[in-house]
């Protein structure tokens, strides 16, 4: 498989990024032309790929974005984030691009914001520079966007937690050394979960069976197992008792994450197909002459600005630490059902080439159909967003 570095579209001037965020996106889209696409499909094959590109990745600061400096972090802001993801399409690989965010997004700046100095010295830096991978383990058979509802449970025995139940669909839960998870710790149904730390190899954990997945083949899935599974009451994050609502706050960042991800993927599938359809000749022309295709590709445009602006909106209301729970719901629901549509069109016009694993079309197009689901599905979304309105 040749990769081919695409003229990427143009877009209006942005304000809200500076040379230094550019600088990132160079070097970023550099890393991924240079070490991860041209063995993309290699890795697709294999259903994994090598731990240390988390170490590579780390090397660029891509984990530590909004972290402080003095933790091993960048201390730059969402808008830098916002570049990486953007410089991240060029993986053609969404398997890894969903473990990154796990690390990045998902786990780090949770301890930023809740961990002891302790803490962050012994889980947080050491992630911020890939020597540690971490996976968030807070879903559950039975319990998926129910959070309230989990089970796993972790009582206390001197000056130990010890936990016993199980997780479902954690992402980097087969290669990661530690998890950020969610324990019952009271029966009260909101006010009984606490976030804890727990090292993948103390006594009692393991991993099942890894999930077979329609798409992020290459990104393991993992059912997780702890049976009178110790750590030390000190492992807990933040305030016990509190976790759900260190949850539902974090869901919003994962949102967002997630929303630049997607959007990501759908400026990289319309560079690819635009790029493929000028290639590709029928009937004496390039097949992106045809009426049909143009104006396809011109309504799609539109579309993918419009999620631009709508998640930009989200994000730079994250970004002056003001209120975006109903812009960052907008965003992801509207961004995540478009991403289908985009990335269906932009497959249907490689034809049946589309429908091989030839082309890093075919996966990014079956890899995004998770995201309607992933992070809050879209009924949840717009569960959220009708309550906000008094519906």
């Amino acid at each position: 498989m040749i990769v081919t570095e695409t003229t990427p579209a143009v877009h209006p001037p942005y304000p809200y990024f500076t040379e230094e965020h550019e600088l990132i996106r160079r070097t970023v889209k550099q890393f991924c032309l240079d070490e991860i696409a041209p063995r993309a499909q290699e890795w697709e094959e294999a259903r994994a790929y090598p731990k240390e590109l988390f170490k590579r990745a780390a090397e660029l600061g891509l984990f530590g974005i909004r972290i402080d400096p003095e933790w091993g972090g960048v201390g730059m802001d969402w808008w830098a984030v916002a570049a990486m993801y953007d410089a991240l399409r060029y993986t053609d690989f969404p398997s890894l691009n969903i473990g990154f965010m796990v690390q990045s997004d998902l786990t780090i700046p949770l301890i930023g914001d809740l961990g002891t100095d302790e803490q962050k010295h012994e889980f947080m830096k050491p992630a911020i520079a890939g020597d540690r991978i971490a996976a968030l383990a807070i879903s559950e058979p039975g319990c998926g966007s129910d959070v309230a509802a989990m089970r796993t449970t972790a009582r206390e025995d001197g000056g130990d937690l010890v936990i016993t139940g199980q997780k479902l669909w954690i992402t980097n839960g087969v290669i990661a050394d530690f998890l950020l998870l969610a324990v019952r710790t009271s029966e009260h149904r909101h006010r009984g979960i606490s976030l804890v730390l727990l090292p993948t190899d103390v006594k009692g954990f393991s991993v099942g069976k890894r999930i077979a997945k329609v798409g992020h083949v290459a990104s393991d899935t993992a059912h997780l197992y702890f049976d009178e599974c110790r750590i030390p009451a000190s492992y807990v994050l933040g305030r016990r008792n509190h976790g759900f609502y260190y949850i539902m706050e974090h869901f919003q960042g994962e949102r967002l994450a997630t929303s630049l991800l997607v959007l990501s993927f759908m400026d990289r599938s319309l560079e690819l197909a635009i790029h493929y359809g000028k290639e590709r000749h029928a009937f004496g022309h390039p097949v992106i002459k045809n009426q049909v295709w143009r104006h396809r590709f011109a309504e799609h445009r539109a579309s993918v600005e419009a999620a631009r602006w709508l998640i930009y909106r989200a994000l730079d209301l994250m970004n002056r630490k003001k209120s975006a729970n109903r812009e960052i719901s907008m965003a992801k629901l509207f961004a995540t059902d478009l991403s289908q549509r985009v990335t269906y069109d932009c497959m249907q016009m490689f034809g049946g080439f589309g429908y091989t694993t030839e082309y890093p079309i075919g996966r990014i197009w079956r890899d995004m159909r998770l995201y309607t689901i992933g992070a809050g599905t879209s009924e949840i979304m717009k569960e959220i967003l009708a309550k906000q309105d008094g519906l």
